[in-house]
């Protein structure tokens, strides 16, 4: 039988998507049989593969899917080597790809979705086949799913890839489209301003009490410096957390400013005015760890004179989030620094 002819790579390349002279190659091993070819390809595409296993892959896209009647939403990451490849039009195909089918399988770590089976393969020989396609390593790195049956959820990717955030919340059925279209923007809110965790009640407290002492020690550090240039220094926090804020640290500190407003002259009768503000404030400055990294607390991207609580409020008082994943490509990757002078230095004996 004939080995490679224009036809036969044309349709060999056809049915495997593997480059011209790797079709070539395989046509003229196999003395022009087709079947005998795929077999050729994909046994020295697992070899390719196994062979860039081993590379680190710490660019790549984060992505969301959402079904259509906002009842599940899948966020992953797909690493590959280099950010070339990730822009990609075959990385991004099968980028949705394997997010589809993580939705589909319900896989929550890369070694479930291995031993699944996509496209009548198993999942890992799969990608092993698209990696020496593509001529990288690619991983299925992070994979989540969340799906609700009384109420929405919904999530957002930035448009780089490089972000993603998918959350959920119970409402009323009545305010289901609300809900789906507020989880949305605040997709994108969280995308911007990566609080992590909902509300400050899941801080950590030995997380809340070690930052506390960093922020007071900070400031101590700033006011000295404002205070070298003459200027107003800032208020010391005794606390950085509403979960800090008990009703005694708040009666007590009413009680304080009561004192000082009265030591002041102010009359008893507007006295409970001044306070309610002064309490405002007294609070604002003691949550400062909330403003950073709890959801509800941060001020609303779109609208900065209410809290993401207050806006959710706004839309429907119905509604509450009870699920929120955010995904940032290569976070938690070693990156390898690759000193390409010294590499070549190196291959010429130098």
């Amino acid at each position: 039988m004939a080995g490679a002819t224009p036809k036969l790579i044309k349709e060999l390349r056809g049915l495997s998507g593997a480059g011209l002279s790797d079709c070539k190659k395989a046509l003229n091993e196999c003395e022009g049989d087709i079947e005998k070819s795929m077999a050729f390809l994909r046994e020295s595409g697992l070899a390719k593969a196994a062979k860039k296993a081993g590379n680190v892959a710490a660019e790549g896209l984060v992505s969301i899917l959402i079904n259509e009647d906002f009842t599940k939403a899948t966020l992953a990451e797909i690493n590959s080597q280099t950010d070339f490849v990730a822009k990609n039009d075959d990385f991004i195909n099968l980028k949705n790809e394997i997010t589809a089918h993580v939705q589909v399988t319900g896989s929550t770590t890369t070694e479930e979705l291995n031993s699944t089976t996509i496209n009548g393969t198993n999942f890992e020989e799969y990608l092993n086949g698209r990696i020496a396609i593509i001529g990288e390593n690619i991983v299925a790195r992070r994979m989540a799913t969340v799906s609700t049956d009384t109420g929405v959820v919904n999530g957002y990717v930035h448009t780089n890839g490089k972000v993603g955030v998918i959350l959920s919340a119970t409402c009323a059925p009545e305010a289901k489209e609300k809900a789906a279209a507020l989880l949305k923007s605040l997709g994108m809110h969280a995308a911007a301003m990566k609080p992590s965790v909902i509300s400050y009640e899941d801080l950590d407290p030995e997380f809340v009490e070690s930052e506390n002492k960093a922020i007071i020690a900070d400031i101590e550090k700033e006011n000295i410096e404002l205070h070298r240039l003459g200027k107003p220094e800032k208020n010391i926090p005794l606390f950085v957390s509403k979960s800090q804020l008990t009703e005694e640290a708040l009666d007590a500190a009413k009680a304080d400013m009561r004192t000082e407003l009265l030591a002041q002259g102010k009359p008893e009768k507007i006295i409970d005015n001044i306070l309610k503000g002064k309490i405002e404030r007294f609070i604002e400055d003691n949550t400062q760890l909330d403003a950073t990294h709890a959801l509800l607390t941060q001020k609303f991207v779109m609208d900065d004179s209410k809290t993401v609580a207050q806006a959710i409020a706004d839309v429907d008082a119905s509604i509450k989030l009870v699920d929120y994943i955010k995904f940032e490509l290569g976070e938690g990757i070693e990156k390898v620094e690759e000193d390409f002078a010294a590499e070549v230095a190196a291959q010429m004996g130098k």
